[in-house]
């Protein structure tokens, strides 16, 4: 049996504990220090309009969401310090080979994004090589750190979960700001952020071998629990998506995730190119975990009495509705490119209400994401909770290799239908188009948060 936690008030969190939220910090960091530029990055390299999203949303999103569901018995397998070395081994490298073609095969970033794709097969190798190591590196991570904070808060497990989530969402600030100066620098240009990555990959690779220490060893536990197969596994996902009713909820749900990928794919797009020739995306994006941080206990204080589906169907109310505001831009007098005074900044209108749409989104994401495993786990059949839970990323990663490709060829082919290129290089959308995709982006999240109440409405005569 696994040595128990003594219950007391005055209990203190073991070093692994504390060693293992650190070195999450810089894991989120570097993540994020080039998130918000993958597919800006990739379309000045010349991999075209329409690829930086299909690489983006599939192989790196796709694989962080739902690679965890193997990744964590593999962890569990070989110790979760091993599994955090390798996972940052392999990250460095991938943050490497993301920015090698620069910095060793003599490729110049273009200005613009272009539609043609101007890349040698030798640059496709190595980038899907570089974002498929970052994704399965960044799959290790979250079930050994979060399985660390599981095994160490004993009975202060409320407590450890909320550090261990506001230090993912400092993480995020962090390595946006950091990647932020660094490539404004003279002399550096967007290939610069994924050092910075590789930089904050290889501190986390050396604290894990000086600092950490696996919670087995450190709790004295004295039998640890039996870890799946990977046949069980693979069992487990036919096991739990042929519950009908668990299937159609991943369906439905994922819809809050196909609109929340677009802040790292259509939104980026949007900015690039018809916006400003250099923006601050990953500024504009911190608007999320910023939200988070500072309003994530004010929500749950006034909200957290709701149930489960109704605070899911709100976030999902609100991440539509953020779509929607970036019509208003459209229709003053300088468009969307129309300077305006923003904080400490002068920027433009369309980059504005991107801000104002990342925020919103980040409002979405503290009604709905918080309650999601709540719910999964009032659908799960009595005794299989934990099989069920063990899934609940799938609506995360279904968002994503799906929003991805969707959201760049809806972007290209629909909303910058008929557009006029200016003599700066960026595009002037028309607006009637430019309108209707704002409108069926923000519908879509509409009719998503309808399905959920018609999905709970059935739920409801079911039982």
């Amino acid at each position: 049996m696994t040595a128990e936690l003594p219950f007391r008030e005055n209990y203190r969190f073991p070093s692994s504990f504390w060693s293992a939220n650190v070195i999450e910090l810089f894991e989120r960091a570097a993540f994020y220090a080039m998130a918000s530029f993958v597919v800006i990055y990739l379309g000045q390299l010349g991999f075209g309009a329409n690829w930086p999203g299909v690489i983006n949303g599939p192989l790196l999103w796709g694989t962080l969401y739902l690679m965890p569901i193997f990744s964590g018995t593999m962890a569990d397998r070989i110790g979760f310090k091993k599994a955090l070395l390798l996972a940052f081994g392999v990250l460095a490298l991938g943050y490497f080979l993301m920015g090698a073609p620069v910095w060793l095969g003599g490729y110049h970033l273009q200005s613009t994004m272009t539609d043609r794709v101007t890349v040698g097969w030798q640059v496709w190798v190595t980038v899907i090589m570089g974002i498929q190591l970052i994704g399965l590196g960044g799959s290790f991570v979250k079930p050994c750190i979060a399985g660390t904070v599981q095994k160490t808060a004993g009975a202060r497990k409320t407590l450890g979960f909320a550090i261990f989530y506001m230090v993912i969402n400092i993480g995020s600030v962090v390595g946006r700001i950091v990647a932020y100066f660094v490539r404004s620098q003279k002399g550096f240009d967007l290939s610069i952020i994924f050092a910075v990555s590789m930089a904050a990959a290889l501190v986390a690779f050396f604290m894990v071998l000086i600092f950490y220490k696996d919670p087995d060893l450190e709790m004295e536990a004295a039998e640890k629990a039996p870890s799946k197969s990977i046949r069980d596994l693979f069992l487990g996902v036919f096991k739990a998506l042929g519950n009908g009713r668990f299937a159609m909820f991943i369906l439905v749900a994922s819809g809050f995730y196909f609109i929340y990928n677009q802040v790292y794919t259509l939104l980026p797009l949007y900015v690039k190119r018809t916006v400003e020739l250099s923006p601050r995306i990953d500024l504009y994006t911190a608007a999320n975990p910023i939200v988070i941080v500072a309003f994530q206990l004010l929500i749950t204080k006034m909200f957290g009495k709701l149930p489960p589906i109704k605070s899911i169907i709100i976030g999902t109310v609100i991440i539509g509705l953020s779509m929607l505001i970036n019509i208003l831009p459209i229709y003053f007098s300088g468009g969307v490119q129309e300077g305006t005074g923003f904080l400490f900044w002068v920027l433009p209108l369309g980059s504005v209400f991107v801000i104002l749409t990342v925020a919103l989104i980040a409002f979405g994401e503290l009604f709905a994401s918080s309650r999601l495993y709540e719910y999964i786990g009032s659908l799960s059949p009595k005794g299989q909770e934990g099989l069920f839970l063990g899934y609940a990323q799938l609506p995360m990663g279904i968002g994503a290799i799906v929003g991805g490709p969707v959201g760049t060829l809806f972007f290209n082919y629909f909303m910058c239908r008929n557009a006029e290129k200016l003599p700066n290089g960026l595009l002037k959308l028309d607006p009637t188009f430019a309108t209707l995709g704002w409108v069926i982006l923000g519908s879509f999240g509409l009719a998503s948060a309808l399905s959920l109440w018609f999905y709970n409405r059935w739920l409801q005569k079911q039982a």
